[in-house]
């Protein structure tokens, strides 16, 4: 005689396969709100604090500015300075909207800008900074966006602003716009200049 399965046995197989679902649909709302909101604040990352993922990124081939425009790679990132990591891509819309404001972050923070292609082919990329201008002190791309699985990027455009050593220490989601810059990045930026605090005795 075959035993018939209880109420708690199939309780416990449908928790089994909706508990994932329930997670992911939480994990969504939460992207959605921050998104929604403008607050990119809201979104994990696990980098806040932690040394900037390594970067494999290759050259822009063929991109100058009357001369050949530096590889951008993990070096300048711990040289001392406070800089700014842009992923951006030619088929980005939001990257169109942000990208007359580096060139304002730059005169106004006094901080280098790189630039990551993402997921992007280089002639579109060219022609993109052809059209817009560059405002990259020194670009790389990520065409297969391994670099960006690393440092946990969502979506282009992504912004992080790194220390002088290295360390991450705020990530924007979605296009910088006038606002965000003035009351989310440039304050990042300056606290990012500031000396690291000395331990108390």
């Amino acid at each position: 005689m075959t035993a018939t399965p209880t109420l708690d046995g199939k309780r416990g197989g449908i928790s089994w396969v909706v508990a994932p679902v329930l997670i992911f649909g939480a994990v969504a709302a939460l992207f959605a709100l921050a998104l929604q909101t403008g607050d990119p604040s809201k979104l994990p990352s696990a980098f806040i604090g932690k040394p900037a993922p390594q970067l494999q990124l290759a050259v822009l081939e063929g991109l100058s500015d009357g001369k050949p425009v530096p590889l951008f790679d993990h070096a300048k990132l711990t040289a001392g300075k406070v800089s700014v990591v842009n992923y951006w891509a030619s088929w980005c819309a939001p990257c169109v909207a942000e990208h007359p404001l580096f060139d304002q972050l730059k005169t106004e923070a006094g901080v280098d800008v790189y630039g990551i292609n993402y997921k992007d082919s280089p002639a579109d990329a060219i022609r993109f900074l052809g059209r817009y201008g560059n405002p990259y002190a020194a670009v790389g791309t990520d065409a297969r966006g391994r670099n960006g699985i690393e440092w946990g990027v969502y979506g282009t455009p992504e912004t992080f602003i790194v220390n002088g050593r290295g360390e991450i220490v705020y990530k924007h989601v979605g296009a910088i716009t006038e606002q965000s810059l003035k009351t989310q990045l440039l304050p990042a930026i300056e606290k990012a200049k500031a000396p690291a605090a000395t331990p108390a005795p």
